[in-house]
């Protein structure tokens, strides 16, 4: 099972990745939006930003989502690791259910340039 401090590094990794990237990715990841990410199997959600083609987490705390972000992911750590190290692929992970991805229809389009 994933740690607290590995999912975070996974987040920073992500963020990282979409940081350089180029094209319609990048475009993509130009919102401006504000992000959680519910590991729940660890019970911890990771809560920030979604800016300057980076995430940003501000905050992290034990539980579900304190308010609703307006993109909002809910997963297990281990596939968040699999996901972010390209183990896992995320159309197949969110289809089946594994992953949940909550947005507006709009921004839903977006974000599916980055995943």
């Amino acid at each position: 099972m994933a740690t607290i401090e590995e999912c975070r590094a996974a987040l920073d990794k992500l963020s990282h990745s979409m940081g350089g990237a180029e094209g319609d990715v990048r475009a993509a990841a130009a919102m401006d939006r504000t992000v959680s990410c519910h590991i729940t199997d660890l019970d911890v959600t990771f809560a920030g930003r979604l800016t300057g083609g980076r995430i940003e987490v501000e905050e992290t705390y034990p539980g579900p989502p304190r308010e609703r972000a307006q993109i909002r992911l809910a997963m297990a750590g281990d596939d968040l690791l699999a996901l972010v190290d390209g183990e896992l692929n995320f159309a197949g992970a969110w289809g089946s259910g594994r992953v949940k991805l909550e947005a507006n229809l709009l921004d839903l389009f977006r974000l599916r340039k980055l995943l």
